[in-house]
This record gives structure tokens, sequence and C-alpha cells, in this order.
């Protein structure tokens, strides 16, 4: 009894004020607060950035180290040893069209070692190398056993397309928990990132597992890892993001209704907070991150940053209409200033000329994309299609 009661005492709050903030969402622009975001072309010290040379080695590594320390917490680069056990297993839901590959990557750093499972889909009707599209899942497990949920990920049309596929589950690195995000690399190789402020938690993780499955990529003969396209739905999405900005090695990014701390801006206060991502999601975000709850105004940066980060490499978006949680305009928005680095800095083509008001069909360039489609919050063969037009494109396949 004194248990539950302790237990009561503990979480009553945290679930009052849950509600409280939850009954406070916003979904109507005219009360969005006055949009104030922090320059991208000026520094710290109140620098004009208008060269490549200044934007590369002033800017960019401070709007980096903001997000490195208010935002998503350190991905650690260091380690001793990563190998690779490879199992080609024959029996698989795809066995007509794909080859399997069950790939166990084996890290280890002084006394901790960690083993993270990825699963690699290649065509078999050649032997590649084929451009590699992977997908950071952060679902349940099918039932059935089964490793591909239609739509989620597509293997057999990405397979048909052309690509090879690959996916890891969260659980693999950091599960999807509030308490069990630790038993996984963050026991086992950094223990040292429970104690910081701004250490990593499960969405930093899971970008270190994005670029670990890319380490995998980059010796493997059947793989072309110059043109790999980074997934992340909601999320994964947001992991997908950090995780590129983090590792050049990706061609395209691509986030799906990713919202509050991936694409959209948090500044608008517009559906989910950060307060409220930071009351319900504990274990995604650094500790320091909670230091703007209701307070987004003293943010010294905003998620249009995020995409400028990642610049000249390609960036989509995508947005559902009836996903106001995740704010698409402030997602297109996000896109759209951060696009100014693109063009501004590596004269690459924005296609962001209109107004989110007018916005009535997917614009791309070679370099930047988004589209919105009708529906709810998820990732189906409707965003992928789309898509992969942009993919290919911007790949030259």
């Amino acid at each position: 009894m004194q248990t539950r009661l302790k237990l009561l005492a503990v979480f009553l709050p945290i679930l009052l004020t849950s509600k409280m903030a939850l009954s406070q969402v916003n979904y109507d622009e005219s009360k969005v607060p006055p949009l104030h975001l922090p320059s991208i072309f000026i520094s710290e010290k109140g620098k004009v950035i208008d060269s490549k040379e200044d934007w590369e080695n002033h800017r960019r590594p401070e709007i980096f180290r903001l997000f490195e320390s208010e935002v998503y917490g350190q991905i650690p680069k260091d380690f001793d040893q990563v190998s690779f056990e490879v199992n080609e297993r024959a029996n698989h839901e795809f066995n007509s069209i794909a080859k399997l590959e069950e790939v166990d990557i084996k890290i280890r750093r002084g006394e901790g070692s960690h083993v993270m499972r990825l699963n690699v889909f290649l065509p078999k009707e050649s032997n590649g190398p084929y451009p590699i599209i992977l997908l950071i899942n952060h679902r349940a497990p099918e039932e059935d056993g089964s490793l591909a949920e239609e739509g989620y990920w597509p293997v057999a049309e990405l397979i048909e397309r052309g690509f090879a596929t690959a996916s890891f589950h969260a659980e693999t690195v950091a599960p999807d928990d509030t308490t069990r995000y630790v038993n996984g690399i963050l026991t086992n190789l950094y223990p040292e990132q429970k104690e910081k402020s701004d250490g990593l938690k499960a969405l930093g993780a899971w970008g270190w597992g994005a670029i670990r499955a890319m380490d995998y990529f980059e010796q493997h003969e059947g793989i072309n890892a110059s043109k790999s396209v980074l997934v992340g739905h909601s999320r994964s999405g947001k992991a997908a993001l950090w995780a590129s900005a983090n590792d050049p090695r990706w061609a395209i990014t691509y986030a799906n209704e990713s919202g509050c701390g991936g694409a959209a801006l948090s500044k608008r206060k517009f559906g989910e907070t950060i307060e409220i991502i930071n009351n319900r999601f504990t274990h995604w975000f650094a500790e320091n991150f909670r230091k703007y709850n209701d307070a987004e105004e003293s943010l010294p940066l905003d998620q249009h940053m995020l995409p400028a980060l990642i610049a000249p490499r390609a960036v989509y978006y995508a947005s559902a209409k009836a996903d106001e949680w995740a704010d698409p305009k402030g997602e297109y928005l996000g896109l759209q200033i951060g696009s100014e680095v693109f063009s501004w800095i590596y004269a690459k083509e924005s296609p962001f000329k209109t107004n989110w008001e007018e916005l009535k069909g997917p614009v791309s360039s070679n370099t930047l994309g988004y589209h919105i489609r009708e529906g709810e919050h998820g990732l189906i063969w409707e965003d992928w299609e789309i898509f992969l037009e942009f993919a290919k494109k911007s790949l030259g396949i």
C-alpha cells in the first residue's frame, strides 16, 4: 500500500500537468505568436555569414554545438572495434525477388560491447551495386514475425524499383521506453552519457545506430553507399535528421511527419510543444532541452537550422493534412527557411517559392523537396511513391 501511495505521489503531478498541457494545445493559426527566428547567417559574435568558408568553418559548427548541447545531446564517435557477422537467410517473405542479410553489428569500446541487428534486402536480379534506403524503425515488430510492414516499409516495391533497402529496430540500440531506453548502448558502451545534461538519449542513440549501419554499407560490394537514403517517420524522423547532421555520408535524408523536435518550428507553439513532448517522452531529448518547456522564445535556435546543417546534401520533408499535432505548416516553413543555406551558400535551387497557403502539390528541385497529402499521421505507400520520384531525380537513377 505504501509503495502504491509513493508511486501515486510521484506520477499524479506529471499526469495532471500533461492533461492540462494537452487541453491547452493550440490549433488556431491566429494564436501563433509573432515568429522571431534566430538568423542562420549571423554568428554568435554578430558576424555576417556570406561565404561558404564562413559557413563551414564558423556558423555551421556554432549551430551544430547548439543542437548538440540544447536539444539532442552528443552522438559519441569513439569506439575501439566494429565487426559484422552476416547470416544470409534463405526463407523469407520476399525470397522470390530479394536476398536477405541478417547482420549483427558488433561494437566494442573499452570493456563494454554491444550488438545491434540490421536487416538488409538486396535485389536478386544482379550483383549491384545498388542505391540503399535505410529506415529507422521505432514500431513494434509484427506479430507474425515478418520484417516489413505493408506501406510503412514497402520492401517489395523498393526492390522492384532497383533499390537495396535495410532497417534496424530502435530496440536494438535504445528501447523506446521512458525507463528502459538505457538498456542498450547507453549502458553497454557510453554510460558516461547518462550523467551529462547534454548527453544523448533515445533519439541520439537511434541516430548512432544509423551511422553504424552506414559503416556496413560502405564496405559492402553490392551497395552503392554514395547513393544512400536515410528515412525516418515521426519520432524516427527526428533521429534521421540529427543522424544526417552528424554524418555527411547520407546523400538524401527523408523526414516524414517528424513534427516537434524534428521538422516543425518550435517557436510557433502550434500542436505539440516542447513542454508536451518533454513531459510525455522524457527519454528522447537531452536534459538541457527541458529548459525550454513553455519557454520557446528563449531558444537560441530553431528547427529551420537543422536542414541547414545537412546542406548541400538532399533533404525531403512530408506532412499529412489531418496531422495538426505535427504542425504541417511549421514543417514546411522549417525547410523553406532552412533552404536559404542551400541557395545562398551552395547555389542550389530552392523550390520553395510558394507560400504555405498557396501550396497545391509536391514541390521539389534536385536537392530539396516537400509534399503534403490528405489523411492522418502515418508513413504510407502514397508518401513513398511521391518521395521515390524525388529520390530517383536527386540520385540520377
